[in-house]
């Protein structure tokens, strides 16, 4: 395919979703490595905590830099060096012996992770009509939950019989996908069409002008809040299974169970999003993540562990693939991946705090139900942020 022809919806969808899937494929596995590590590398919870805030440090970094080059070079450009950088990088990491090499090779494959995610959302938002856009963000954002699934798959199977650097090493595969990509991707039109590309900087204040800031505002403390409990929550699930008293096998085979609900929530979510709109979904199932957190964390029986776990996956993830679909609407496109670039690695500074906390909090005694409730409390003030500072953007034609 050339460059200047267009491409079908559902093409641009599993290209632009099999890169997603990838993406949640490092991050899902990660989790599961970070318990293997504990184990072979007899690390302290804080050194667990880090290597979840690293990779988040990379996010944020990587979101910013990358969303700011997606105003000048091209969303598909981007999208492709994202996608090559954490996958080599994933690769590469296979082949290391000591924490303080795994921490350098997990900040720059979390920057491919960082900036891939926004700038691929941004691609598709600007390349399906308005009355599909929020659906088809969403269900790419499905993908997410697929590449869960396979990093949960692969973790169960592969980690505890051949080791997590061979579970790295299947990681790398999204490198060669990449290369495909520069070959069948074309950039948004919608992009290719804005005849004026200004200055980093001046993208930058835009973001922030005074037509600008209600929005940007109310996206900056909504990823913030929905990022800090998320990877607060869900890189230590199977840490905390196994705090719970279960073995490692048995804590793998229960995030697993737990990881199946995504797509429910995701295909609910689509559906909700363009039926009733963006405020709606994301309200709800926020709040619903909220109740689930909490639930999880007071949760004393297997049976209410895994149920609050399910409704916990159910709800998150439905929330996130509205997060997606809402973000670049708030922009117009010559700032657009500025405006979501930024949002997004504010929302990282989350991701960074919420995998610290969690360890921090337990060498204090501080016990699991706290925990929760500080990210139930987290993800209802992001809530709380749509709800009074949101405007709907269902069926609006984006600039």
């Amino acid at each position: 395919m050339s460059k200047g022809r267009s491409i079908s919806n559902k093409k641009l969808l599993s290209i632009a979703g099999l890169g997603w899937m990838f993406d949640a494929m490092d991050v899902g596995m990660l989790s599961f490595i970070i318990a293997a590590l504990q184990k072979e590398w007899n690390l302290s919870v804080q050194e667990m905590g880090w290597i979840g805030s690293i990779n988040s440090i990379g996010m944020a970094v990587g979101a910013f830099v990358f969303g700011l080059l997606s105003d000048r070079i091209g969303r598909k450009h981007v999208f492709i060096i994202t996608l090559l950088l954490f996958s080599l990088g994933s690769g590469a990491s296979a082949f290391t012996n000591t924490l303080s090499i795994f921490l350098i090779l997990r900040f720059l494959i979390g920057m491919g992770l960082g900036g891939e995610l926004p700038v691929a959302s941004t691609l598709v938002s600007e390349s399906v009509p308005t009355e599909k856009r929020g659906r088809i963000v969403v269900l790419l954002e499905s993908f997410w939950a697929f590449g869960w699934l396979l990093a949960a798959v692969i973790s169960y199977f592969i980690i505890p019989q051949f080791g997590w650097k061979i579970a790295l090493l299947i990681s790398v595969i999204p490198a060669f996908y990449a290369l495909y990509l520069r070959l069948h991707l074309p950039d948004s039109k919608r992009f290719t069409k804005v005849k004026q590309k200004n200055s980093m900087l001046k993208n930058v204040a835009s973001v922030w002008s005074r037509k600008f800031t209600r929005k940007t505002l109310m996206l900056w403390i909504l990823w913030f809040c929905v990022v800090f409990s998320y990877y607060g929550m869900f890189l230590w699930l199977p840490s905390v299974m196994v705090m719970k008293g279960f073995s490692m096998i048995k804590s793998f085979e229960y995030v697993l169970i737990m990881t199946l609900a995504q797509l429910p929530g995701y295909f609910t979510a689509a559906w909700f999003i363009e039926k009733i709109g963006r405020k709606f979904v994301l309200v709800v199932y926020l709040i619903g993540t909220a109740v689930s957190a909490f639930l999880f964390g007071n949760a004393d029986t297997l049976f209410m562990l895994i149920l609050s776990g399910i409704l916990l996956s159910f709800f998150n993830l439905g929330a996130w693939g509205a997060l997606y679909a809402y973000t670049p609407e708030q922009y117009p496109t010559s700032i657009r991946g500025t405006g979501t670039g930024m949002a997004t690695s504010f929302g990282r500074i989350g991701g960074i705090l919420g995998p610290l906390l969690v360890p921090y909090l337990i060498a204090q005694n501080i016990s699991i139900t706290i925990i929760f409730t500080i990210f139930c409390v987290s993800i209802l003030i992001g809530a709380a942020s749509v709800l009074f500072l949101g405007i709907e953007t269902k069926n609006t034609e984006i600039e």
